[in-house]
């Protein structure tokens, strides 16, 4: 199903739930824990990270694709795709050189089957997402919830907690901790 060797966990929530905050929080427990994470984000907007003017936006607008950037500090590959349609996560992990990677974490795909922790506000006034998808294993909220016994409460105000959890519990299960 994934094209992965490691570990995938994903964050799935509406909008506004405070996936990307949680995620920016936990990144750098999980990098201070000495583990190596990578990150795919699934963007429903038209984006462009090329900027018009520069010499790779020029030759992509040319008719290149992909257009690779790289400097000593970085890497960007800029692909533009002939046919507009919603990206399928395993197609996306191939994209990644999982090499140097202990986990990837993945921000939306919510409707993909893969290991899922659930971003839980109520206040946004959004039905939750564990009763129709079976791949959800715990729930970070910001207010106590009773979970059924196969998912695991996350309190969202600890993120230490919610990284320690992935550490211990997720990578345990995944054989890689």
């Amino acid at each position: 199903m994934l094209n992965t060797s490691i570990p995938v966990l994903g964050f799935a929530a509406f909008s506004g739930a405070g996936k990307t905050t949680l995620l920016t929080k936990i990144i750098p427990i999980l990098v201070n824990n000495n583990l190596r994470p990578g990150l795919i984000k699934h963007s429903h907007h038209n984006f462009d990270i090329d900027k018009p003017g520069k010499d790779s936006y020029k030759l992509r607008n040319a008719g290149a694709s992909p257009v690779l950037l790289v400097s000593k500090y970085r890497r960007a590959i800029i692909t533009d795709f002939i046919e507009p349609q919603e990206p399928r996560l395993s197609d996306q992990l191939k994209m990644i050189d999982q090499t140097q990677l202990d986990l990837i974490l993945v921000e939306g795909f919510k409707a993909e089957n893969f290991p899922k922790i659930e971003v839980f506000r109520p206040e946004l006034k959004k039905p939750m997402l564990f009763p129709d998808d079976p791949s959800i294993f715990a729930i970070a909220s910001n207010v106590k919830l009773k979970t059924p016994q196969h998912i695991q409460f996350l309190d969202l105000n600890t993120p230490e907690v919610i990284a320690s959890f992935i550490m211990t519990e997720f990578m345990k299960k995944t054989g890689n901790n």
